[in-house]
């Protein structure tokens, strides 16, 4: 499974299973998906598959996260740094990606238990996961 961050210094795409990241000779053109609404109060960035939801928020614990399209939400993160941004991934909801300035971690149980990622990246801006492979670029 790949991701891909936009950074301060260019787009990146990382391998999630290797933990590796290239930094991209060219700007990949990558798209955020729109937010979805939370109705939620501090909301950071907040990204939705399927009926999962997961809010980024300026709070201990930095995610929630609702299994029901945002009627009830739990708190999950505790112990991760503020953070940035958040994504999930479109064919598996329980694969979500939470980015600080410079740190990915990776949860593959719907936010219940996350682990970081060894790539420390330039400040991250925005990130996604990737349907297909990306051509092209140098090691970080």
């Amino acid at each position: 499974m790949k991701a891909w961050c936009r950074t301060e210094l260019g787009d990146v795409e990382v391998d999630l299973d290797a933990e590796e990241a290239v930094l991209l000779d060219v700007a990949a053109g990558w798209v955020t998906a729109a937010e979805p609404a939370t109705g939620l109060p501090r909301v950071v960035a907040a990204a939705a598959a399927g009926s999962t939801v997961v809010a980024l928020v300026d709070a201990k614990p930095p995610l929630l996260v609702s299994h029901d399209a945002g009627r009830t939400w739990r708190g999950s993160g505790h112990g991760l740094p503020a953070g940035r941004a958040v994504a999930i991934s479109g064919e598996s909801p329980d694969l979500v990606l939470y980015a600080t300035p410079t740190r990915l971690y990776l949860s593959r149980d719907g936010g219940r238990f996350w682990r970081s990622l060894a790539p420390e990246l330039p400040e991250i801006l925005a990130l996604g996961f990737l349907a297909e492979d990306v051509a092209g670029g140098a090691s970080l």
